[in-house]
């Protein structure tokens, strides 16, 4: 019985401790000559596709369309994000602009499985930064984007290269400026 007591009793006394608490570390402080370098900027490196347009990789997003007061506009891009692409119907100028999301301008070259045609982009002085380029609604390209054989592609010298998938949007905004 002795024993069973002095066994329960030390049992306790083992339970009951625990490990001290460690001491918290003191501050270190920094030498009194320690120079804080400026940040440098992040350089991203752009990195174009490469092989045929045809096989670039698409652009992520969805085309959607929506009709206001001046005709209507086609977009291309992510949900909820700016436009990557745009096709704005401007029924009273009959024109056709189309707009990427870039701050430069120059001529950009359009690809569809039909023909190719460079257009003089310019940029918008908006926020977000795009650049456009006013298309004539009767002019040939337009039909090659709507018709084109599953993608259209954007060349602009200086940024990214892009292909986008051909929905019925942008022959929607097409007709509705020709209607």
């Amino acid at each position: 019985m002795r024993l069973l007591i002095l066994s329960v009793t030390a049992l306790l006394t083992l339970t009951t401790c625990a490990a001290p608490k460690p001491l918290p570390r003191p501050p270190v402080a920094l030498p009194a000559n320690t120079t804080v370098l400026p940040q440098l900027p992040v350089r991203v490196t752009m990195v174009q596709p490469k092989g045929h347009w045809t096989d670039w990789p698409m652009e992520a997003g969805s085309w959607t369309y929506v009709e206001d007061d001046r005709g209507s506009i086609a977009r291309f891009g992510m949900a909820g994000k700016d436009a990557v692409v745009m096709l704005r119907c401007d029924k009273g100028r009959s024109q056709v602009f189309l707009s990427r999301a870039v701050d430069v301008g120059g001529g950009m070259i359009v690809r569809t499985s039909s023909t190719s045609k460079s257009v003089a982009m310019r940029p918008t002085g908006t926020q977000p930064a795009y650049a456009a380029s006013e298309i004539m609604v009767r002019d040939p390209i337009l039909d090659a984007m709507a018709f084109s054989r599953g993608r259209v592609a954007f060349e602009l010298p200086g940024v990214q290269n892009i292909a986008v998938p051909v929905w019925s949007e942008i022959g929607r905004v097409v007709e509705d400026c020709r209607g």
